[in-house]
């Protein structure tokens, strides 16, 4: 909080560096940062005016996980995904971060902030921005997010009337979680019980950069949904023309290369092969790379790798003032539409399902359709 902030620097518990006699100190903010672009800019003009930004920490702990990380070292430490990692051959990237659980003690934050603002603006588009950017120059903290800067602002920002059409919201229902029944969110403690706050989003967003011009970014989250997952998955586009006959009713499926981020953290990547015969007949399998097969004993938490960078002074896993604006500047125009029109009648998804019909024709209109993790 604003209080938190001014009070460290005046008792001097967090000087400026200049103002420091020895040692160093600094600052570790947990999001959310600001409830929109405004609050958020205010905050960072108060933490420039009170701390330099070398000292300033905004921790999101998606960035700690390991299948993140390694998502810099897949793209940019082997040679055959760099050259199809753009328009020409991705058809469109889905990024899903899940969850099976409700509100459960966080009804208070969470009718404050809603889907949106709790995972869609840090998590998502952080996401987003790792799998988009450009390679950078060097593993430099600022290099690094100047690249997902520039990814934040290339993203396109919808007017009202276009981020109702490339969006959907939804609220879980009364429904079946693990065989146990569970209450709808206007029946959670502390929820009211006409609560527009969206639990489930689904949004397109485009970029607008010479890589990734007319490629669509699907992305979705919400609570109370079917499994608990966390992937990307980069869809690339079916050849150009099928030297191989297909059966009635068959259908050649697309590669599609998905990055567990969690449970099961790991990278698998779909491709045709024959099935044995005579005939040529094609299945698609999957290559599987696990890291717990792989490395064996579990890593590191998150927020044991977020910590640590903290305190060696390492910054490339934490969020930059302008980052988070920027992330703000494209979510908030979605949060503003939907909050000028009366929703979708909520609830409109049960719980234990994938969310509402309305998302799946979000994709059917570009000729996709959501995978199932």
């Amino acid at each position: 909080s604003p209080d938190a902030i001014n009070h460290l620097s005046e008792s001097g518990l967090a000087p400026r560096p200049d103002a420091a006699r020895e040692g160093w100190v600094r600052v570790i903010i947990e999001k959310p940062f600001g409830h929109g672009r405004e609050s958020a800019r205010e905050l960072n003009r108060l933490l420039r005016s009170r701390f330099a930004e070398a000292q300033v920490y905004r921790i999101d702990h998606y960035l700690g996980k390991e299948t993140v990380q390694n998502l810099l070292v897949l793209r940019f430490a082997n040679s055959i995904f760099e050259p199809i990692w753009n328009r020409d051959h991705v058809d469109h990237v889905q990024i899903t971060a899940a969850e099976t659980v409700g509100v459960e003690h966080r009804a208070a934050y969470y009718e404050e902030s809603g889907v949106l603002r709790d995972m869609f603006q840090n998590h998502l588009l952080q996401l987003l921005a790792l799998t988009a950017m450009e390679p950078p120059n060097t593993f430099g903290a600022n290099v690094v997010r100047e690249e997902k800067v520039k990814v934040l602002e290339a993203m396109r920002r919808y007017a009202p009337e276009d981020a109702r059409d490339a969006s959907v919201i939804g609220q879980y229902g009364p429904g079946t979680i693990g065989g146990v029944s569970v209450p709808g969110y206007r029946e959670e403690p502390g929820v009211a019980p006409d609560s527009r706050v969206p639990t489930y989003a689904a949004v397109r967003f485009l970029i607008d950069n010479w890589r990734w011009e007319g490629v669509p970014f699907f992305v979705r989250s919400g609570k109370r949904l079917a499994r608990r997952v966390t992937e990307i998955a980069v869809q690339f586009r079916r050849p150009p023309h099928l030297l191989f006959r297909l059966g009635h009713g068959e259908r050649l499926e697309p590669n599609v290369l998905a990055i567990r981020i969690q449970p099961d953290e790991g990278i698998a990547l779909r491709f045709a092969v024959k099935r044995p015969g005579i005939d040529v007949q094609m299945a698609p399998v999957r290559m599987r790379f696990s890291y717990q097969e792989a490395f064996g004993a579990d890593s590191h938490s998150a927020y044991e790798t977020l910590l640590l960078d903290c305190m060696l002074g390492d910054a490339t896993l934490f969020s930059r003032g302008d980052q988070v604006e920027a992330a703000w500047d494209v979510i908030d125009p979605l949060i503003e539409a939907w909050n000028a029109v009366d929703p979708a009648i909520f609830p409109n998804y049960r719980a234990g399902d994938w969310g509402p019909a309305a998302a799946n024709a979000l994709l059917a209109r570009n000729g996709a359709s959501w995978r199932t993790p």
